[in-house]
């Protein structure tokens, strides 16, 4: 008769250690973001209502803020996939620009 050894693991497995992780690592993504901010997986939402070019200047600087971290930590975002949505009627429409891109 052979003896078993049983070895149960208490150490949390990689498809729930990695989102945590990740998830730990963008934590700092918002410092300094004056604008709302939400955070899903891995993506990252920005958002501000636009009464005046005061406000249009400050959602652009929080991107510019954003395209900074990301370029810092490495974490660049794929600015192909980046939208603009306007909401509303007002006539401020303006364009935005991650990077040199818009």
């Amino acid at each position: 008769m052979s003896d078993w050894l049983a070895v149960l693991s208490r150490v949390r497995q990689g498809s729930v250690l990695r989102p945590i992780l990740f998830l730990i690592y963008i934590n700092d993504v918002d410092y300094g973001i004056r604008n709302c901010i939400l955070k899903f997986a891995d993506d990252t939402k920005s958002f501000s209502r636009i009464t005046d070019n005061m406000d249009v200047v400050k959602l652009q600087e929080d991107l510019s803020k954003l395209i900074k971290w990301s370029e810092e930590w490495q974490m660049l975002f794929n600015v192909g996939k980046c939208k603009v949505m306007h909401i509303g009627n007002c006539e401020l429409q303006r364009q935005y620009f991650m990077g040199n891109q818009k």
